[in-house]
């Protein structure tokens, strides 16, 4: 997951109850752990068709067999949480360049494309490197490591420098507690991102996002997010669930998310229709949703995440807990904004910054997969 510690502070710190402090509805556990029914999966609102990615998600939400989404616990939340302060934030951090629009851009887009897997399963183990006088840990430390090597001089901005860079200077630059995790899939990554901006961009990021209209979703395919998926293979996040391709695009959208958060007030870069956006499919989300009774699990999956046992990625329980993650945001972002007047309207991904701002801490286990997609 990108980290949004640093991004989100500033929210969590002005929304209602400040950092760390919940309200009531907030506090207690859900207990529900009922397996969906055929009669509740039918009488859930299902997803609009005309949108990219909610459309995909249909056949999950009207066939789940794992995971159960109860619409009046989306309304029960949404009666409190509507009149917090929910405020954007603008991801600004002491561990991206600054000063420079440019930089700052093409570093985002760089931490993008390896912001999953900071943690050992095997050993439970989390990544951490000292940077500042400070020890980071989780995604944090893969931006202190990434920052360090900037201000060290190296070109990690460069195609050329991306397309080359071996293992063992990798591993030197993610210097840390232990290995990063999933190594070999970041350098493959760095190899395939390199070529590309090499090849087509002279060698930087912002060119691509210059080389097209300011969409996500454009004519001819021509958006951002499309462009994106076609030419950056690596931030493709789709699952075939009984035979349906269900798309996700966690890491892609969140990218274009953090930029116009990050810029759409200097003027430098803003998405055209950052309302369609989705939330962002991860591990922290997902819990949020569970304590607070939005959804539930079958006891079976239950068992098996307080167990702590591996989801495996791409099984129907993960695309299962992904897909009702989306729509649960969703359903819960439109009932916040019937509550809320004209000019204080909400669009999914402010929701997500609440939500992973005040469960990334929590206790409660979180299902543990092991993927490049988040």
């Amino acid at each position: 997951m990108l980290d949004r510690r640093h991004f989100i502070a500033a929210l969590a710190a002005s929304a209602v109850g400040g950092r760390g402090t919940k309200g009531a509805a907030d506090q207690a556990p859900a207990t529900q752990t009922a397996p969906p029914g055929a009669a509740a999966a039918a009488a859930l609102p299902l997803p609009p068709a005309d949108h990219p990615i909610l459309g995909s998600l249909t056949p999950v939400i009207a066939g789940a067999r794992h995971v159960r989404l109860h619409p009046e616990q989306v309304e029960q939340t949404a009666g409190w949480m509507a009149y917090e302060g929910l405020p954007w934030p603008d991801f600004r951090s002491p561990l991206y360049p600054e000063g420079n629009d440019a930089d700052t851009l093409d570093y985002i887009f760089l931490t993008a494309t390896i912001n999953f897997a900071f943690t050992d399963f095997e050993r439970r183990v989390m990544f951490q490197t000292e940077y500042g006088g400070a020890v980071h840990s989780d995604s944090e430390a893969m931006d202190a490591c990434l920052k360090r090597a900037y201000d060290q001089g190296l070109p990690i901005l460069e195609g050329r420098y991306l397309a080359a860079i071996t293992r063992a200077e990798l591993d030197r630059i993610f210097a840390g507690n232990i290995t990063i995790p999933m190594l070999d899939q970041r350098l493959e990554i760095f190899h395939q991102v390199g070529r590309r901006l090499e090849q087509d961009y002279g060698g930087r990021f912002h060119r691509f996002v210059a080389a097209g209209p300011p969409r996500l979703y454009a004519a001819g395919g021509q958006g951002l997010l499309e462009r994106l998926l076609d030419q950056f293979p690596s931030f493709r996040d789709t699952s075939d669930y009984r035979g349906h391709r269900v798309l996700f695009q966690k890491r892609a959208q969140l990218l274009w998310w953090n930029l116009h958060a990050r810029f759409r007030s200097t003027g430098f870069f803003a998405l055209a229709d950052p309302e369609r956006l989705t939330i962002f499919a991860d591990y922290i989300v997902p819990v949020a949703f569970r304590l607070l009774g939005i959804t539930s699990y079958s006891d079976a999956l239950e068992q098996a995440i307080n167990r702590g046992r591996i989801i495996p990625a791409q099984s129907e329980e993960e695309i299962e807990i992904r897909a009702f993650t989306l729509w649960a945001a969703e359903l819960l972002t439109q009932a916040i904004n019937r509550r809320r007047p004209a000019d204080r309207q909400l669009i999914s991904p402010v929701v997500d910054g609440r939500l992973w701002t005040h469960y990334h801490t929590t206790h409660w286990p979180h299902h543990l997969t092991v993927t490049t997609a988040y």
